[in-house]
């Protein structure tokens, strides 16, 4: 058995930042690390070649009669970012205390590490365990998974005959709360540019002559939302279903601090759609963001130019039975109608995911065809939680989205075990992103009992 944390400090130091072809040399050696990790455990190794980042598929066979188990990561991670901000190098582990730094130490590599060194401590326990198990490991989750769906459509076949899917790549609020994601958002994405002019012209001889497209941009920006924060899109919400009453309850549990999140996030007030607070909003309601906004002279000083072009990146959330290509077609169809017509516009498309829900069993709602494979694996997993965590685990949606869960459901039939890991202050995407080791040894117990009672009934 290998030192989980020793490993995961060389998994850490190959930069492997999947939107940036600099880092070609990082991809692949964290690629050939895990093929080394795996082979070494005992599993066979197949590197799937995809049009960008390889999918790493490490399967360990069996009778076609064990129940079969997908465990899902990615060896991707965001870019450093500002680095001048990094306490240490990003990419250069450092252990302080119970936490290990490092660019992706929580997304995903950590959470991914808990998976892989459980089975290799069961496995060692338990050579002839009776259960199938497959490791399916992507390196594009950071940008949006483009190579994934293909993936699944040509290992469909293989794949869809197992039984569940299980994962950590969510969070959970503290270090004792273990969170059972149920539900994630999906998303549109675009980008929107608007232009005027053919060149930036001197705002002395040419202002009040033509429209200014930052200001174009903005009011059109500005329309999107009403005044009790409101997505002000014709249709938006037309498919959004009611929450039922035990995730309610479930998010009861969660707590309802609200000066305390207020001042995590260092803000002197909330912003939310009338009749939801701030924890019932990044869960259950959809939203529309923009994400970035530019045009004109940026520079130090003044430069009295009118801009000849602005543009904006949007971003929305999407909740249960929203589907994405609909939301896109009502965006588009609102940008025609309230842009301007003295100027152009371009609409840049980015990608999109569909949301997911999942039902736990033995709730009011519960499928009445869900998967006995599924619902054990649900009460092995809160089981496991609650001995190991000392309490047991909450059942909530998640604000944030992980478009390939419901890419998996929608084209392998399978859902979805997601196990949270990561925490709050890991700082995940930012500067100083951590790891809580003593999560990584609680989530390494949970995984094996998981995994124990699936094989044995």
């Amino acid at each position: 058995m290998f030192d989980p944390v020793e490993k995961l400090k060389d998994f850490i130091r190959h930069q492997s930042v999947s939107a940036d072809s600099a880092f070609a040399s990082g991809m692949k050696g964290a690629q050939g690390f895990l093929d080394e990790l795996f082979s070494s455990i005992g599993f066979e190794v197949e590197v799937v070649k995809t049009d960008l980042h390889p999918i790493i598929l490490a399967s360990r066979g069996g009778d076609p009669e064990w129940p079969h188990v997908i465990i899902y990561g990615h060896y991707d991670v965001q870019p450093a970012d500002p680095l001048e901000l990094w306490e240490t190098e990003a990419f250069e582990p450092e252990q302080r205390g119970d936490r290990l730094y490092g660019r992706g130490a929580a997304d995903n590599k950590g959470p991914l590490m808990t998976h892989i060194a459980a089975v290799a401590a069961l496995l060692e326990k338990e050579p002839d365990l009776p259960l199938r198990i497959t490791f399916m490991v992507e390196g594009e989750e950071e940008m949006g998974s483009p190579s994934f769906p293909k993936f699944l459509e040509q290992y469909q076949e293989r794949l869809a005959e197992a039984d569940l899917v299980f994962l950590s790549d969510t969070g959970i609020p503290s270090a004792d709360q273990v969170v059972i994601t149920c539900g994630l958002r999906g998303l549109v994405l675009f980008d929107l540019e608007v232009t005027t002019a053919k060149s930036d012209l001197h705002s002395g001889l040419h202002g009040g002559v033509l429209r200014n497209p930052i200001q174009a941009l903005t009011e059109f920006c500005a329309s999107l939302h009403t005044a009790d924060g409101r997505v002000n899109v014709p249709g938006f919400y037309d498919d959004v279903l009611d929450v039922e009453q035990w995730e309610r309850d479930e998010l009861k549990k969660y707590g309802s601090d609200t000066e305390a999140y207020k001042q995590f996030l260092g803000i002197p007030d909330f912003y939310t759609v009338e009749g939801f607070g701030p924890f019932e909003a990044i869960r259950f309601m959809p939203t529309l963001d923009f994400n970035g906004i530019g045009g004109g002279y940026q520079g130090e000083g003044s430069k009295t130019v009118i801009p000849s072009k602005a543009m904006v990146k949007v971003s929305c959330r999407l909740v249960s039975n929203q589907e994405p290509e609909k939301i896109r077609a009502l965006l588009y169809k609102t940008i025609e109608e309230r842009m301007p017509k003295d100027v152009t516009y371009r609409i840049i498309d980015q990608h999109s995911g569909s949301p997911y829900v999942v039902v736990p069993p033995d709730r009011p709602n519960t499928p009445a065809d869900q998967s006995p494979v599924l619902a054990d694996a649900f009460r092995a997993t809160d089981a496991a939680v609650t001995e190991v965590f000392g309490k047991p685990p909450l059942y909530l949606r998640e604000g944030g989205s992980v478009p390939i869960i419901a890419d998996i459901k929608r084209v392998l039939g399978l859902d979805s075990v997601m196990f949270g890991l990561f925490l709050p202050e890991d700082n995940l995407h930012a500067p100083n992103e951590s790891f809580n080791l003593k999560v990584m040894e609680r989530g390494m117990k949970v995984s094996q009992s998981v995994l124990r009672k699936l094989a044995h009934g």
